[in-house]
């Protein structure tokens, strides 16, 4: 089976054309993503062999869904058809002082109503050396928390690196749920991927001296953090994304990265959002990477800063970049000149 194994939610994403709002639209443009098809992506287009598992509906658009994924070379083998719709997210993108707007149409999804016998782990994991999620799949309900609990489980009996993106969502459940589902999944993981608030929302760890409204971030609050999850939970790495919110269209945009040692900052890149949605996906992706790679520690975050970074200027929610564009920022190639 593949190399890397990733396991979640697909969904369709609908929305207004350009910077339309929903009340403006009379058509909406359509991109299938979510966050774990993101990852398999964009480790498929570095040329990893990476495999997407979930569920999807037994009709044209759970097979339009599955088209997306193979069209980037992504494993759907393990794609299992049943249940009654695929999700959908309806997204009004923002500008300037007007943020982006996520509105989800996704309850009574195949994912959502998947069973432990429609998944052999098992065979799933075999031959693979890593497994993705993130903290969206276990929010799905209760059941889909139990598959990735048995996934993850065995992953460990087989010895892969499990990696986990916490990405808390406020409209798939509440702070108190999430800690107490993600209590139970921490102690597999290896390489803990978190943004500028997720500690805090999951599990109560708040960084110093940081006010995400504002965009002011501190370093010293970030490093306390990623040394209390490691703590607290064992990781071997803890990888946290630092995005300083200058406006819905402007960010600042960098990470850190604990590997139970050292601190490794990557350098900042101020970026103009084309479209900001799979961008933490897209850093889980890079660092994946640059592990299986072998990477030197600075070399892991800056490849995943980078690449993340140049997500934010494709749109749609798949990073549709190669590990050579990604190389030639990482090096300090930021110019964006015509390449010819």
């Amino acid at each position: 089976m593949a190399q890397v194994v990733c396991f979640g939610e697909i969904m369709l994403r609908l929305a207004p054309p350009g910077y339309l709002r929903f009340v403006q639209a009379d058509s909406f443009e359509v991109v299938y993503g979510g966050g774990e098809a993101n990852v398999s992506v964009s480790l498929a287009n570095y040329g990893l062999d990476a495999a997407f598992v979930t569920k999807v509906p037994d009709n044209p658009i759970g097979q339009a869904a599955i088209n997306e994924l193979r069209r980037y070379g992504v494993d759907t083998r393990s794609i299992v058809k049943g249940g009654e719709r695929l999700g959908i997210y309806f997204m009004e993108k923002g500008a300037s002082q007007r943020p982006s707007k996520v509105v989800y149409d996704r309850k009574y999804s195949a994912i959502s109503q998947a069973k432990a016998e429609d998944f052999n782990w098992g065979q799933i994991l075999k031959d693979a050396k890593w497994f993705h999620f993130t903290g969206i799949t276990p929010a799905l309900g209760d059941n889909v928390a139990g598959l990735t609990l048995e996934a993850c489980k065995i992953a460990k009996e087989k010895g892969l690196t499990v990696s986990c993106d916490l990405n808390y969502r406020k409209n798939l459940w509440t702070t108190a749920k999430a800690g107490e589902v993600m209590q139970e999944l921490m102690p597999y993981v290896d390489l803990c991927i978190a943004n500028e608030e997720d500690a805090e929302k999951v599990f109560g760890i708040k960084a110093a001296d940081t006010n995400i409204t504002s965009g002011k971030l501190s370093h010293e609050g970030y490093q306390s953090v990623a040394r209390k999850l490691k703590e607290q939970f064992g990781f071997q790495k803890v990888a946290i994304t630092l995005r300083g919110s200058i406006s819905a269209s402007d960010n600042n945009w960098a990470a850190m990265l604990y590997d139970g040692n050292d601190f490794y900052f990557s350098r900042n890149y101020p970026i103009h959002i084309v479209d900001r949605v799979g961008g933490g996906d897209s850093f889980g992706a890079g660092m994946i990477y640059a592990l299986l790679n072998q990477y030197a520690p600075q070399d892991v975050i800056d490849f995943a800063v980078a690449a993340s970074c140049l997500k934010h200027s494709i749109e749609g929610d798949f990073n549709q970049v190669t590990a050579a564009e990604v190389a030639t920022l990482m090096k300090g190639d930021a110019s964006g000149r015509v390449q010819r």
